[in-house]
C-alpha cells in the first residue's frame, strides 16, 4: 500500500486569495506566497482528512535530505504537520520562521 499519493493541481489560497500553479515536479502542498496550507490530507495526497482547516505555518526545519521543512499547526483540529519547502516559495518568509524556530529555542 503507497504512503503517497500524487495530488498537483491548481487552487486558490484560502488564506492570502492568490491563484497557486501546478508545481510541475512534484505535488503542491500549500501556497507559495504565504505559506499557509490546507488540512485535507491523513496520508499525503489522500484527501481522507474531515478538518479542513487552516494549516498555519509555525517553524521550519533545516533537513540534510529534503532541505527546509516547513512545520504548520492546523488552527481548527491543533494537527501538527511538515512539508518540505517548495522552490518557488517566499524564501523571506521562510527565513521569517527560521528565526522564529530559533527564537525558541
Amino acid at each position: 500500500m503507497r504512503n503517497f499519493t500524487v495530488i498537483d493541481e491548481e487552487f486558490i489560497c484560502e488564506h492570502c486569495g492568490k491563484q497557486v500553479k501546478k508545481l510541475g515536479y512534484s505535488c503542491r502542498n500549500h501556497c507559495p506566497y504565504c505559506l499557509h496550507s490546507k488540512h485535507v490530507d491523513k496520508k499525503p495526497g489522500d484527501r481522507a482528512e474531515n478538518c479542513h482547516g487552516d494549516l498555519e505555518p509555525i517553524g521550519v526545519a533545516l533537513d540534510s535530505k529534503k532541505g527546509y521543512v516547513i512545520l504548520f499547526k492546523c488552527r481548527k483540529c491543533g494537527a501538527i504537520r511538515k512539508n518540505k519547502a517548495a522552490e518557488d516559495d517566499d524564501m523571506d518568509l521562510i527565513i521569517k520562521l527560521s528565526a522564529i524556530e530559533y527564537n525558541k529555542k
